[in-house]
């Protein structure tokens, strides 16, 4: 095939793991193929909430409304202040996601009053994932499905080898194109910068 594996084609793929022929449309009505789909929604949302490269979105600023609140789009699951905008938190900074809004825990309220720039994970269409998460995704909806309809564990051992050379393949992009490195982690940053955590006591001297 040369085009990238469409949501009719990863439901065929999970039917072929229990012998099920495949449909030609998401609107067969076969029940099978219906379970298959719901399975495979809830694994791409599962998957796409941990956060990966290709649905993070970095200082994506939020208005707050006429009450004061900061209210996500509903595609956003994971939202946090940006580190562009805090490079450490702290105790007068404490906003969190409740809901599909954000939360002051300092200030106890959800009345922020203005626009916050946000790091935030974003659920995409199936079709706007790329390749390798589809792929992933495809694997490891096919394994939950066989588990759950037939429950072979001699299928479930083949499907784990699979779903885990998936995982691999989609590890491997993420590490790619998410050029990361050991500065971007605060464990190391905090031993590299010696002035992190220090404080400033009233005769002048510090530790």
């Amino acid at each position: 095939m040369t085009t990238p594996t469409t949501k009719l084609e990863a439901v065929n793929t999970m039917l072929s793991t229990i012998g099920e022929a495949p449909v030609n449309s998401l609107s067969s009505g076969l029940v099978d193929a219906e379970t298959a789909e719901t399975i495979l929604n809830n694994v791409s949302r599962s998957v796409q909430s941990q956060g990966w490269n290709f649905n993070s979105e970095p200082d994506y600023t939020v208005a707050a409304d006429s009450d004061g609140n900061v209210v996500l789009p509903a595609e956003v699951v994971r939202a946090d202040l940006a580190k562009s905008e805090t490079k450490y938190r702290n105790s007068t900074n404490e906003y969190v996601q409740r809901g599909n809004k954000i939360y002051d825990k300092a200030k106890h309220t959800y009345n922020i009053g203005k626009a916050l720039k946000l790091d935030v994970v974003v659920l995409l269409d199936f079709t706007l994932l790329p390749e390798v998460a589809r792929r992933y995704i495809a694997v490891r909806a096919s394994r939950i499905f066989q588990e759950r309809v037939v429950g072979s564990d001699k299928l479930s051992t083949m499907n784990r080898n699979d779903e885990q050379q998936a995982l691999y393949h989609l590890q491997e992009m993420e590490g790619d194109n998410g050029d990361y490195n050991i500065f971007d982690d605060y464990g190391t940053a905090s031993v590299l910068d010696r002035s992190i955590g220090t404080k400033v006591v009233t005769n002048g001297s510090s530790f």
